[in-house]
């Protein structure tokens, strides 16, 4: 006769299985801030009911499916109905066969609706929304924003940060100008591939302000691990606070170098004792001195405003790419570059 397994044998083995489950679903967006499971927009929420919908279908499957085999387990352990030591063979279940087909269709059912509507609230586009272009390089992400025009007359354009006011909803237009890259904020909206030579579209928005991480979710390249960016959700006049200080030009041309190095330069190039702390691209913190530009052309400020202007037409496949500079802040690099000898940033 086979040996009863102990009943607290069997508590103690599931408790064991239950208590690490739990605990990882301990924590807060501040632990882990790119959790998915605490959305911050309506984005995410919709996201976020369906997750859960499908864990409590999914947490019915697994109560009803163990509880049935340890049922099995402890009804049938004395069975002595046996031939040649092997269960006696038994006719299907023609009502229980039914009912495992019919269950499963009514869960998928029940998962399919509320997906699809999902899937075409987040496809719903809204032309009246709050634009901004993203646009993928390897390795950074640059923000454009099509409706906020500087005293240049180009568009505002920053990288890494994007900063959007909160309560709005913002229509993204993704472009890439390499490979294909997937931008991801988990807190605020799920994956969107970005794709060359196509626009997809997506949208976001925040309930609330703050910092929210996001990163690059589909492999681009050796510095993938490195496309992170932050989207900062402002209130309304600290957005425009924000927008003025990105117009504002110092009358420095120098220190209006330094600005826009540590802005739009400082994720991937590294000049030491400022703010730009990049290691993707070489580091300039010598540059003055150096012999070469991208080890190609003779280091001359004509050949500096030509790099600027459009570095793959001076070096055809390098990493770098156009980066839409003005005049005026082709000017200010040039002016800011020229400072760098190596004695810490000017």
């Amino acid at each position: 006769m086979p040996r009863r397994v102990p009943v607290k044998l069997v508590l103690f083995a599931l408790v064991t299985l239950l208590i690490p489950a739990l605990l990882t679903a301990c924590g807060s967006a501040d632990d882990n801030p790119q959790t998915t499971i605490d959305p911050a927009g309506a984005a995410a929420d919709d996201i976020q009911n369906i997750y859960v919908l499908i864990w409590w279908l999914a947490v019915a499957v697994f109560v009803l499916v163990e509880g049935a085999l340890i049922y099995a387990i402890f009804k049938f352990r004395g069975n002595k109905k046996l031939i040649n030591g092997r269960p006696a063979p038994v006719h299907g279940n023609t009502r229980l066969e039914i009912i495992w087909t019919i269950v499963p269709a009514v869960i998928l059912a029940v998962i399919a609706v509320p997906t699809i509507q999902g899937i075409a609230t987040m496809a719903e586009e809204d032309d009246d929304a709050f634009q901004i272009t993203v646009i993928g390089n390897q390795f950074f992400f640059e923000f454009e924003y099509p409706d906020i025009i500087g005293p240049d007359g180009e568009p505002l354009r920053v990288v890494n940060d994007m900063h959007i006011p909160v309560d709005t909803r913002i229509e993204l237009t993704l472009v890439s100008n390499d490979v294909i890259h997937s931008f991801w904020v988990p807190r605020l909206a799920g994956k969107t591939d970005i794709i060359p030579g196509r626009e997809n579209r997506m949208w976001l928005e925040s309930d609330d302000v703050g910092a929210f991480v996001g990163q690059c979710a589909e492999f681009c390249g050796t510095a993938h691990g490195d496309m992170r960016f932050t989207v900062v959700a402002d209130a309304d006049e600290d957005f425009d606070d924000w927008v003025a200080t990105n117009f504002a030009t110092p009358d420095d041309p120098i220190e209006a170098g330094q600005q826009i190095m540590e802005s739009i330069c400082a994720s991937c190039h590294l000049v030491e004792g400022t703010a730009a702390q990049g290691t993707i691209g070489p580091e300039l913190t010598n540059f003055a001195n150096e012999d070469q530009i991208a080890d190609v052309v003779e280091n001359n400020e004509e050949n500096l405003r030509a790099w600027l202007a459009d570095p793959p037409a001076v070096k055809p496949g390098t990493a770098m790419p156009n980066l839409g500079l003005t005049e005026a802040q082709i000017e200010a690099l040039v002016a800011y570059l020229y400072t760098l000898d190596g004695s810490g940033g000017q």
